[in-house]
C-alpha cells in the first residue's frame, strides 16, 4: 500500500490540528478511548460541539494556549492508502519546526482563515514549501462556516494566493483550492450541499487520487551503501552483498553501475529482499544488490548507474535553515550527514539571508540565528557525491552537527 506524507501549515487558530483530528474522525481512525476523552474534554470545556484539536496537540501548553508548538505526526489508513500528516506550527518562531515537518512530506496543506484570508504567514508557510520542492499543494480556505460558505470571499483568497504564486521559483507544483470547514466536517472527508459553487473534490478525495509519479522526482536511482552483507557461513561463503535503500528511480539486474567514490565499474549481478531474489529494485525499498566483480565497496560509498552520474565536489552551496540558539558565522566547522556520509566542513560564506515572506534577501549578515534561512558555501575535507535538491530531494539535502554538542543545528538543500 502507498504511504503519502503530508504537512499541514497555518498560523495560529487557521484551524490544522482541528483539521486534521476530523479527519481522523471521518475516517473512523480514532480509537474509542481517545474519542471519549475529547467528548469529555469538550464537555468540560462548555463546548457544544467536539474539540478535535485535542486528537493532536499532545503537549500540556499546546492543549492549555490552544496552539501547536511541537511537530506532531499522525498515522492513519484508508482502504486505498496509508497517511502519515505533519501536524507543524505555525508561529514565525517554530519556523524551523515547520522545515522539519515538511522535509519529508510529498505534499503539503496550507489553512487559511477565511476570514483573515492571504496574510504574512502565509507567504512563509508557501514559501517553505516552495523551497522543500514539495510537488502537491493543497490550499484549504478553512471556517467557510464563519462566512457564510461565501463563493465571492473564497474567489478573493483564491486570486490573492494566485498573486502569491507568481512569485515562487518553482513551477513544477500543483496547487489546488478547496473551501472547507474543519469544525463541522465540510468538503473534508465528505462532501456537503452548502457549497453547491464548488464541484472538485474533497481533502480526502485530493489525496487518494494522487499518483506517485505526479509527486516523486523519479529517474535518477543513488544507492547509498548502508551496509557490507557478509554471512561466513558454509552456504554463503563466498557471498558479499550490499544493503541499503534505493532512491530516486529503479536499479535493474544488468545495470551498468559506477561506485563512488572509487569510479570503479560493474554490473549488477542480483537483487534480494531478505530470501528473494527481484529482476528490479523500486524507488525506496530497502534491498541488497551483488555486483559481478569484486570490487572495493564499503559503508558511506554509493552505487549508481554509469549514465547518471552526481557531482562529486568537495565545495558546495546550499540554501540552509538555521536551528540552532548559538549563531553559524563564516570560518565555523560542522558535521555534514549526508545520507549515510559524514564529513567535516567549514563555513566559506554566508552569501546573503533569505527573507521567507518573499520580500527579499539581506546581503549585511554576519551570521544565521535560530529560524534564519540562507544561502552558504561549504567547504569540505573531503568528496561528497550530491546532486541539486530540485533534481533529487534526498541525495540533493543533508543535515549540520554541531561537533561540540553533537547536536543536529541546520538542515541544507544544496542548490
Amino acid at each position: 500500500m502507498d504511504v503519502l506524507k503530508i504537512a499541514t501549515a497555518g498560523s495560529v487558530d487557521d484551524g490544522k490540528s482541528t483539521l486534521i483530528g476530523r479527519i481522523l474522525y471521518d475516517t473512523k481512525s480514532l480509537t474509542s478511548d481517545k474519542l471519549e476523552a475529547i467528548e469529555k474534554t469538550s464537555k468540560s470545556k462548555g463546548y457544544d460541539y467536539l474539540d478535535f484539536s485535542l486528537a493532536t496537540d499532545g503537549l500540556v501548553a499546546e492543549r492549555e494556549q490552544g496552539i501547536t508548538i511541537d511537530v506532531a505526526h499522525i498515522y492513519f489508513s484508508t482502504a486505498k492508502k496509508s497517511y502519515i500528516i505533519a501536524d507543524t506550527p505555525g508561529h514565525v518562531e517554530y519556523t524551523r519546526n515547520m522545515v522539519t515537518g515538511a522535509s519529508t512530506s510529498q505534499a503539503a496543506i496550507i489553512l487559511i482563515d477565511a476570514r483573515k484570508g492571504v496574510i504574512e504567514q502565509t507567504n512563509r508557510h508557501f514559501f517553505i514549501n516552495n523551497l522543500l520542492r514539495i510537488k502537491d499543494v493543497v490550499v484549504a480556505i478553512n471556517k467557510m462556516d464563519l462566512v457564510d460558505y461565501s463563493e465571492e470571499t473564497y474567489n478573493a483568497i483564491k486570486a490573492d494566493f494566485e498573486e502569491l504564486m507568481a512569485k515562487r521559483d518553482y513551477q513544477d507544483q500543483k496547487i489546488t483550492f478547496i473551501p472547507v470547514s474543519a469544525l463541522k466536517g465540510d468538503n473534508v472527508v465528505n462532501k456537503t450541499d452548502k457549497t453547491p459553487w464548488y464541484t472538485g473534490p474533497t481533502l480526502l478525495e485530493h489525496f487518494e487520487a494522487l499518483d506517485r509519479k505526479d509527486i516523486f522526482n523519479v529517474g535518477t536511482p543513488r544507492f547509498p551503501v548502508q551496509y557490507v552483507v557478509r554471512p561466513k557461513t558454509e552456504d554463503f561463503h563466498d557471498f558479499r552483498g550490499f544493503a541499503g535503500k534505493v532512491y530516486g528511480g529503479e536499479l535493474s539486474v544488468g545495470d551498468e553501475v559506477v561506485a563512488l567514490p572509487s569510479q570503479t565499474r560493474s554490473k549488477i549481478k542480483e537483487i534480494y529482499f531478505y530470501d528473494k531474489k527481484f529482476q528490479t529494485a523500486s524507488r525506496r525499498s530497502s534491498v541488497t544488490i551483488t555486483l559481478e566483480d569484486e570490487i572495493n565497496i564499503s559503508r558511506g560509498d554509493m552505487l549508481v548507474r554509469a549514465e547518471d552520474l552526481p557531482t562529486i565536489d568537495k565545495q558546495f552551496t546550499a540554501t540552509i535553515s538555521w536551528m540552532d540558539s548559538n549563531q553559524l558565522t563564516a570560518g565555523k566547522k560542522y558535521v555534514v550527514q549526508h545520507g549515510v556520509n559524514k564529513v567535516l566542513a567549514k563555513v566559506d560564506n554566508i552569501h546573503h539571508k533569505i527573507n521567507p515572506d518573499y520580500s527579499g534577501i539581506d546581503t549585511e549578515v554576519q551570521g544565521l540565528g535560530m529560524n534564519d534561512i540562507a544561502q552558504v558555501t561549504f567547504k569540505l575535507n573531503k568528496p561528497i557525491f550530491y546532486d541539486k535538491f530540485e533534481n533529487h530531494r534526498t541525495n540533493g539535502s543533508f543535515i549540520l552537527i554541531d561537533t561540540q554538542t553533537n547536536s543536529t543545528v541546520g538542515a541544507g538543500f544544496i542548490s
